[in-house]
């Protein structure tokens, strides 16, 4: 089951700042379940060196007890994502962004509770104390949207797999808790994955 989301926003304050946000700035989710929210970051260039993905492909089995709906593991230090469907006929594996830092992980089982065409971005609370300026809503599907144009929402609460519209942000460890993918691949992977699809982090 797939959600559209749709909606307008007067966002004059922040538009001015979105250009150069939308090139230099990393995006990394830390909102409400109801909200998706994501943060701004500073820009990237001068805040990650390196963009180092490793790459291996890996058996389901010491992962995962059975792949009833599909599996997805998200490795953290390879910064890898890895799905295998239901009968192991279908394997990928695609770089992604990760945490920045090890208080940012979470890692254990989930699993996908909602799929969601053109997702939404709300801030925070706190993001909009410390940034009155920003809007309360930005609509999916609009070019300052970090989500990109897909989203898996898992069990826990903030956390999302989705795409980015900043694609230097793959292969780092430059978001604060999501997992991030090339548009490309959040599409692939949204087709394949089902609510209820299991998920762990390690």
């Amino acid at each position: 089951m797939t959600k559209s989301h749709a909606g307008g926003v007067s966002r004059r304050l922040f538009v001015a700042g979105a250009a150069a946000v939308a090139g230099q700035a990393a995006f990394a989710q830390t909102g409400s379940s109801t909200g998706n929210s994501t943060e701004i970051e500073s820009d990237i260039s001068q805040t990650i060196r390196h963009n180092i993905s490793s790459f291996r492909a890996l058996d389901w089995q010491p992962y995962f007890s059975s792949l009833r709906k599909g599996a997805i593991l998200c490795d953290i230090q390879s910064r890898a994502l890895h799905f295998w469907n239901e009968d192991a006929s279908i394997y990928k594996l695609y770089p992604t962004s990760v945490p920045l830092t090890d208080d940012l992980t979470r890692k254990g089982r989930t699993e996908v509770v909602e799929k969601v065409v053109a997702p939404p971005w709300r801030p925070t609370p706190s993001m909009r104390e410390r940034n009155p300026e920003w809007p309360a809503f930005i609509p999916g599907g609009d070019p300052t949207n970090p989500l990109g144009p897909l989203a898996l929402y898992l069990g826990w609460q903030y956390y999302r797999i989705h795409g980015t519209q900043d694609t230097r942000k793959i292969g780092r460890r430059s978001s604060n808790g999501c997992i991030g993918l090339y548009n490309e691949h959040i599409t692939e992977l949204f087709g394949l994955a089902s609510v209820g699809t299991q998920v762990l982090l390690i």
